[in-house]
């Protein structure tokens, strides 16, 4: 079972499907990306999650129970839009948050401040929201999504604002969650985020899902038979001895050693390719390159009736 089950889940709005009999399956101490062009139906979907909105068809089943206000206190939510009071002192704002989220406010303190030394903010407790850095800002609001250790986390656009350095910091304390078994729910335009972090993914586009599965069986079943051979000899010998089964993309000599990059044709098995070069000499390396999660999204959003004109961009 499931630890949150999403079934057949239908949102409409003045006509229009924001979600369309959407469906997803997440298993506990996993991290589930859910992916999809801007309009897709994420925020949506992640809002019904919350209970924010309502659907008008289908369920949520959290450890087999349909989803109802008694789940709240254990759902930590992080929005894309961040909503931290600009006025209001940044240690007294992250305390009242977790005291409406169950914590006793002794306990918040005191894990607050662990919070704050670690993220280097400890010097800001008393100052008021409004003179933060926007990085600074979503620290706090990350730390007040995570502090009373909800069973499930959402996290949508988790590196919005962040520099490379505390990107990957927060990065870090996501997987150290995952760690711990906590189930996590991460929507983000960042790409790589996904190959790093993510077990399982749904790609949602115009409010159904047309992919979902786990990270690497996706990557491999878009494989396109792709290889990165490294050895000793020269590329021309090497060549001359090639077939019509083998085609080369690119090719590069560094001393004694070639490196080639082919792609195998008419289904011929990968032992055969190894065969034929150590025949040639030595074999130092071989890999089978795969699509990247950002490939495999531009081609199947693009093929779904999508255009994409920004690599990165989901």
């Amino acid at each position: 079972m499931s630890f949150l089950s999403v079934q057949n889940i239908v949102k409409e709005y003045s006509g229009t499907k924001a979600l369309d009999n959407v469906g997803i399956e997440v298993d506990a101490g996993t991290i589930f990306g859910l992916l999809g062009p801007n309009g897709a139906g994420k925020t949506t979907l992640i809002r019904i999650i919350n209970q924010i909105l309502a659907p008008d068809s289908g369920k949520i089943l959290m450890n087999g129970d349909p989803i109802s206000s008694a789940h709240i206190g254990r759902i930590g939510y992080l929005p894309e839009e961040r909503g931290l009071y600009k006025k209001m002192k940044v240690g007294e704002q992250v305390v009242y948050l977790a005291q409406l989220k169950g914590m006793q406010k002794s306990i918040a303190i005191e894990k607050l401040k662990t919070w704050f030394q670690k993220f280097e903010i400890e010097t800001w407790w008393d100052r008021n929201v409004d003179e933060l850095s926007k990085g600074m800002q979503q620290k706090v609001q990350f730390i007040s999504t995570i502090l009373h250790e909800p069973e499930l986390l959402i996290f949508d656009e988790p590196f919005s604002g962040f520099d490379p350095i505390n990107a990957n910091a927060i990065k870090q304390e996501i997987l150290g969650l995952k760690e711990k078994g906590m189930t996590i729910i991460l929507s983000t335009h960042t790409m790589s985020s996904v190959e790093e972090l993510c077990d399982n993914i749904a790609l949602i586009n115009k409010g159904q899902k047309i992919l979902d599965g786990k990270v690497h069986e996706i990557k491999q079943k878009y494989s396109s038979n792709t290889f990165e051979i490294k050895c000793s000899g020269w590329f021309d010998a090497m060549a001359s001895t090639l077939t019509h089964n083998y085609k080369i993309l690119e090719h590069n000599k560094e001393g004694n050693n070639t490196t080639i990059i082919l792609k195998l044709m008419n289904d011929i098995p990968t032992n055969d390719l190894i065969r034929h070069f150590t025949g040639l000499g030595n074999v130092i390396s071989f890999n089978e390159i795969l699509p990247s999660m950002n490939d495999i999204f531009i081609d199947v959003v693009g093929r779904n009736g999508e255009y994409i004109d920004n690599e990165n961009s989901i």
